[in-house]
């Protein structure tokens, strides 16, 4: 069994109470790593590591430029390291190696960006209303920011907050998900051999309580990052505000896809397929509802049933598999509830409801692609978020109405719609209260392109060159040119 240690103050080290918990292959159930469980003493110094490496030392001294080729030396290490991460995340979370080596062969154009970026954030000079006054803005870093990420994609969802935080002149600490960190551990070998110095980048393996919530609440931390639950973002918002800390949540989605009756039929079909099924339903930006226009419905759903039940399901590691299995025991657990509650609630499962009886497959943790027709939008299956290979098929009878169903709900992370109609594009893509929307494709990220959430669905944006303003603060500099100081009594 592989046995890790955490990374914080540019030392390997055990957890300070000598602890470990066991990682599992999601295929198979097996356990095949040790993580270091970490608690608040290992948090404290990991903070306190990040606070002295921001405050003194060579990391406040090196020029924007300097920062930036740092950051653009670790892309080239990821780069040459991707399908040695990849597969550590495979085996960790069970998502496919297809596409977790398309995240690692990307994840280098987050640090090349932003490692490009660095030198390029300008204050300004103000034209201000003051005579005899020179004034001017400075861009400036917030300090030690936290980066609390979720078991899906672990280092593409670091990527997102580790880049730009780097590039402003912050110090880092890493808190992985408990299920899947040792990607995150092997990603800080690499950050130690691009030359950062001490103390930059720190990691901190275990659980909420115990380090999560001291890395939130820590006099020295400035900011917070973090992605996954409603629930879990609620508290650390929560907690971050007691002391006025900086956030940015990306949190759930129930988002809508919804295929108009003009729509490309089997680009659309492969499209609600990749949104749902592709990455077994494990993503915040997952098209779980699926609205269809009447005219078209029936044959869609048979379209979709018939290409879904002809997944192949089994090792994520294998080229050849489509579904892979749930990250989790609880997950499963979950997702199997729900699947329970629309049957309940009346939902017609048309596919799928259930684990496969494939023998192959019965020590994974498994979920069969799961449909469900005749939902209605008050539905729980249609309003909570399952996390999962299971979809909601709704009908519509107009464009009114589907936008809507689709704004319905208490999320806004993401949407997509299929059309070749392009007044309904502008219209529609308006209309929809959501932080991205895709029309005529799904799943399509970039590094320069802001992702976040409306409504319950987050806080602030992440990638492009906005998000990097997430992470500095700005100061503005009034220097007096007059000869003569002015009545110390009145406000110039």
């Amino acid at each position: 069994m592989q046995t890790y240690k955490m990374f914080i103050d540019g030392k390997w080290e055990d957890a300070a109470n000598g602890d470990t918990f066991e990682t599992k292959n999601p295929f198979n159930g097996q356990a095949w790593a040790a993580i270091p469980k970490g608690g608040k003493q290992d948090a404290e110094r990991a903070v306190e590591a990040a606070h002295r490496a921001f405050t003194s030392g060579p990391w406040p001294k090196l020029t924007a430029s300097a920062r930036g080729h740092l950051l653009r030396r670790l892309g080239d290490l990821i780069a040459e390291n991707a399908e040695h991460l990849a597969t550590i995340e495979v085996t960790d979370n069970g998502k496919l190696i297809n596409e977790m080596l398309f995240q690692l062969k990307y994840i280098p154009q987050w640090y090349y960006y932003f490692g490009g970026l660095a030198d390029k954030i300008e204050g300004a000079v103000i034209p201000i209303d003051k005579a005899d006054t020179f004034n001017f803005t400075r861009n400036e870093p917030l300090g030690v920011c936290v980066g609390i990420t979720p078991w899906n994609s672990p280092l593409l969802l670091l990527a997102y907050k580790l880049a730009p935080a780097l590039a402003a002149g912050n110090t880092f600490v890493a808190k992985p998900s408990e299920f899947t960190s040792a990607s995150t551990l092997e990603f800080a070998k690499l950050v130690e051999q691009a030359g950062f110095p001490t103390g930059v980048f720190n990691v901190v393996t275990g659980f909420g309580a115990d380090v999560g919530e001291t890395l939130t609440t820590h006099k020295y931390v400035a900011k917070i990052a973090f992605t996954g639950s409603e629930a879990t973002g609620r508290k650390i918002g929560e907690l971050a505000a007691r002391n006025f800390k900086k956030v940015t949540l990306e949190l759930g989605g129930k988002s809508p896809h919804i295929v108009f009756d003009d729509a490309e039929i089997d680009n659309a079909v492969n499209g609600v397929i990749s949104g749902i099924f592709a990455a077994t339903g494990q993503t915040c930006i997952a098209g779980s509802r699926l609205l269809v226009h009447r005219k078209i419905h029936d044959q869609f759903l048979e379209k979709i049933v018939n290409l879904a039940k002809i997944a192949r399901m089994g090792d994520p590691l294998l080229t050849s598999t489509q579904v892979g299995p749930v990250t989790t025991p609880p997950q499963l657990e979950k997702i199997l509830g729900y699947i329970d509650i629309a049957k309940g609630e009346g939902a017609e499962c048309v596919l799928g409801g259930g684990r496969p009886d494939n023998p192959e497959l019965s020590r994974g943790w498994f979920v069969e692609p799961t449909i469900f027709s005749g939902v209605r939008n008050d539905m729980r299956i249609a309003q909570e978020e399952v996390f999962g290979p299971v979809l909601a098929v709704i009908p519509f009878d107009s464009d009114e109405e589907a936008v809507h169903i689709a704004n319905d709900t208490n999320y806004g992370l993401a949407a997509g719609f299929w059309t070749q109609d392009m007044r309904r594009i502008l219209k529609v893509s308006a209309a929809i209260q959501a932080g991205t929307v895709w029309v005529n494709t799904y799943r399509v990220i970039s590094y320069m392109s802001p992702l976040g959430g409306y409504k319950h669905s987050g806080i602030g944006r992440e990638n492009g060159i906005a998000s990097i303003q997430n992470y500095m603060q700005t100061k503005s500099v009034m220097i007096s040119t007059a000869e003569d100081v002015a009545n110390p009594f009145i406000m110039r």
